[in-house]
């Protein structure tokens, strides 16, 4: 598997992006992870970590929104273009890229890097997207203009320019390697652009039929057959907010704690990741820190740690 954990050598990328949200506090999850002490739960794995800071992000205060089907385009464009040769230059160093977020626009930057990493290399490429939204929205369906509900869709080569042909080339994953996980919040319209783009999803009501342990398995074992490189794009938010209160959109309904770490623990045993981020943690509307300890727990679960 391309180089998947087994780098051992870990680049920490804060992205504290708010500006794909309506509501504000994201910007501040970087932050509250490295509160959670996220780099030294790594080193206590045996990683090397080295926190690389956050990038520059232009507050809203600064900005005017031109399009509000498109809410501050130009600048998540410009700032995703830098997340996007930070993660490309961290792989091709031979590391594995942990993106902590901000809002879920972030993924359109960190996955063009993967992408055009993967590219480069000829590696396919596989994306598990865990999170309560599809984020299958474009320009044309989105209800509010908010773009971290068009991530996905960007990144398939749906809506609009700017976003798709974001670092110079569309589109950067394939439906058929791209698995939602967690879903129970979809917009009218979106519905039936997931149905058409031939995604693989498993909504909330799936995971409570089958198991999140059969339905993870499932998904890795299909994915490692056909790719090389698998990234995980966990939104805080998939987690039921009694458990994880501090994000940017909850919905009452998600993930138990259990399963949440079940998901993460099943990803690590696989030792086929070889990107991860985490999207809106919200320290604003949080209880003292107390989602980015869980996120940090997670992270850390994903990346190797047992119970024994």
């Amino acid at each position: 598997m391309g180089n998947s954990v087994a780098s051992k050598h870990v680049d920490i990328i804060g992205f504290p992006m708010d500006l794909g949200a309506d509501r504000r506090g994201v910007d501040m999850g970087p932050s509250a992870l490295r509160i959670a002490n996220i780099q030294t739960r790594l080193e206590d794995l045996g990683y090397k970590v080295t926190d690389l800071g956050d990038i520059f992000i232009k507050n809203q205060e600064r900005q005017v929104i031109k399009n509000p089907r498109l809410k501050y385009l130009d600048e998540i464009v410009k700032t995703c273009e830098v997340l996007a040769r930070r993660v490309e230059k961290s792989l091709s160093a031979g590391r594995f890229p942990l993106c902590l977020g901000g809002d879920h626009s972030m993924a359109i930057g960190s996955i063009s890097g993967i992408a055009a990493h993967c590219k480069k290399n000829n590696l396919e490429m596989g994306l598990i997207w865990i999170d309560a939204h599809a984020d299958m929205n474009t320009d044309e369906t989105t209800p509010s203009g908010n773009i971290h509900g068009m991530s996905v869709a960007a990144l398939l080569g749906l809506g609009n320019n700017s976003l798709t042909n974001l670092y110079g080339f569309s589109p950067k994953i394939k439906p058929e390697n791209t698995i939602l996980i967690g879903l129970r919040s979809v917009d009218r319209l979106e519905r039936e652009l997931i149905k058409k783009s031939g995604v693989e999803v498993y909504t909330m009501t799936e995971i409570d039929r089958k198991g999140i342990n059969f339905i993870i398995n499932k998904v890795l074992k299909n994915l490692k057959q056909k790719v090389q490189h698998i990234h995980v794009s966990f939104d805080i938010d998939s987690i039921d907010p009694t458990i994880a209160p501090g994000v940017g959109t909850p919905v009452s309904g998600g993930l138990s704690y259990r399963e949440a770490h079940l998901l993460m623990e099943t990803i690590a045993e696989c030792g086929c990741m070889s990107s991860l981020e985490v999207a809106e943690v919200n320290p604003i509307i949080d209880t003292k820190n107390r989602t980015a300890e869980l996120t940090a727990e997670l992270i850390a679960s994903s990346l190797g740690l047992r119970i024994l």
